[in-house]
């Protein structure tokens, strides 16, 4: 029998536990019985929320402004963002981060007083970065996650992983991208367990399903980031935007064969952390006069032209100059990850660093109210393009936009429920003259050489031959993998594999598409 709810959200981030949480709590408020399925393809808590260090940005200061955290919003996305969604999540970001202290969040406070203690991010103009030491994601993933558990009409299901969106495709009809009556009813779901495809459907369904940062060698993004949310939109035909803009951490921490790689938060070079090449000089004068506090694409591609200049695999961050008790108050995890995994002692040692893929900018395209072309189908947080980042992500501005949306998203749910209709005779799954492979090395192979060639033509810097050379070898991987899916029951690897490769397509499309150098898109052949 298939799983009926009144909502479907896939993905337990900041996103989605926060649209559930927003529902919940409203026809609890209404005393009205609903329900609520929240589906993880891990445990509840494995989500790029939980990674996310350096914290959530807001005006909160009397000496600060909307208007500079729209004109700093602005500058980093090159003003390719959309300034009314930019207003939209300024102004109404400092009351939703209300409502997560009023769920139990913590951030840092000032010794001795009740004020906040707010940080200073490359590409801010001022201190307005809400912070719980550097594991921010991790203590906001938790108190959702304790507010959704004390919700009786939200139901979690770990290990399930959404396979593929029920829309009118499913019934039989023939559906373009740009058709505005297509609907979704829910998903087919993999219980990663059993093996078995269910049906979970829905009157309305919510995409927040995360990041891509798998289809590159270096990223800081969790294994679950393999881009299933915006695979699944595309092939219901939801439109993309924007995949060229893929946001590279400037600083990994370097760490060869690691995949994810620790992350070196942007608040430690806001802390003071100064970028250093092998010989221990300063660059960084030679690039931006903002130095090692310009946004995260000019430090990423100084770092590159340096490691590529001197044929080095990494450069340095210094913090040795940095009040170290202070450094290891509001950095305790950096600070004890790098002394026992590496044996450094950031008093009198630099720290190794390499960009690597951390932030999707663009994604399944959507509204203001978090809706895309598919209707009673949202898409919130990273894997939406809701026009907020532009050419590229202010620091900080991600948790934001995930609150902010999943907020928005919310009151259009409630204000649509009752248009949503549900048709009879879904079909269910369908795997017939499928078999279970005998072996997965086949897409093991596949993934290396689909995060190769993404790394190696599609990052941070790019050129017209590379592009070329990556969308044609990525075709061989797609006929490859094509004929195994049609042949094989469904598993979570074959799967993310599928998405893998489609967003790996979308990423490589758009960069092809795009004729000048914006913000994270920089094609050397576009230089005038």
């Amino acid at each position: 029998m298939p799983h009926q709810f009144d909502f479907l959200v896939i993905g337990s981030g900041i996103a989605g536990l926060s649209y559930a949480t927003k529902l919940a709590m409203h026809f609890e408020k209404l005393q009205q019985s609903v329900r609520i399925g929240v589906i993880t393809k891990v445990q509840a808590d494995e989500t790029n929320t939980k990674y996310a260090q350096g914290g959530i940005a807001a005006v909160w200061s009397e000496d600060d402004s909307f208007e500079k955290h729209i004109e700093d919003t602005m500058v980093a996305g090159d003003f390719l963002s959309d300034r009314h969604i930019v207003e939209i999540v300024v102004n109404e970001g400092p009351g939703r981060i209300q409502e997560l202290i009023s769920y139990g969040t913590r951030f840092d406070k000032e010794h001795g007083g009740d004020e906040y203690d707010l940080a200073k991010e490359g590409g801010h103009s001022d201190f307005r970065i809400l912070h719980f030491k550097d594991i921010t994601g991790a203590e906001i993933e938790r108190a959702l996650l304790e507010k959704a558990n004390s919700l009786k009409s939200i139901e979690i299901f770990t290990h399930f992983y959404a396979v593929e969106l029920i829309t009118r495709h499913q019934l039989g009809e023939t559906v373009h991208r740009y058709d505005t009556d297509n609907k979704c009813f829910g998903a087919y779901v993999l219980d990663t367990q059993t093996g078995k495809v269910e049906q979970f459907l829905a009157k309305t369904t919510l995409l927040a399903t995360g990041g891509i940062g798998n289809i590159y060698q270096n990223t800081t993004n969790p294994s679950i980031a393999t881009g299933d949310g915006i695979a699944m939109a595309y092939r219901a035909k939801g439109i993309g935007k924007d995949m060229e803009f893929i946001q590279f951490h400037p600083t990994a921490l370097y760490e060869p064969g690691k995949k994810p790689n620790f992350l070196i938060s942007e608040a430690v070079r806001g802390f003071g952390g100064i970028l250093r090449t092998r010989k221990g000089e300063t660059f960084m004068e030679n690039y931006d006069p903002r130095l090692s506090l310009a946004p995260r694409d000019i430090v990423a591609r100084a770092i590159d032209s340096e490691m590529k200049k001197a044929g080095d695999p990494h450069v340095y961050l210094d913090v040795t100059h940095c009040d170290y008790e202070k450094f290891i108050e509001h950095f305790p995890n950096i600070t004890a990850y790098c002394l026992d995994h590496l044996g450094l002692d950031i008093r009198k040692d630099y720290i190794p660093v390499v960009p690597a893929q951390h932030y999707l900018c663009g994604g399944i395209r959507v509204n203001e109210w978090g809706q895309t072309n598919i209707q009673f189908l949202y898409a919130v947080g990273e894997c939406s393009c809701t026009g907020l980042h532009g050419a590229n992500r202010l620091a900080s501005n991600s948790l934001l936009e995930a609150v902010v949306f999943g907020h928005r998203a919310y009151e259009k749910t409630v204000e649509l429920l009752d248009q949503a209709v549900m048709p009879a005779n879904i079909p269910a799954w369908n795997d017939a003259g499928t078999t279970h492979p005998e072996e997965l090395v086949l897409v093991t192979e596949m993934k290396k050489e689909l995060e190769s060639i993404m790394s190696n033509y599609v990052g941070i810097v790019r050129s017209n031959r590379r592009l070329k050379r990556a969308m044609d070898r990525l075709e061989l991987i797609y006929l490859e993998h094509e004929e195994l899916y049609r042949q094989s029951k469904v598993s979570a690897p074959i799967c993310e594999l599928r998405n893998m490769i489609e967003v790996a397509y979308l990423v490589i499309k758009m960069a092809m598409a795009r004729r000048e150098n914006s913000g994270l898109h920089f094609n050397l052949d576009n230089v005038k």
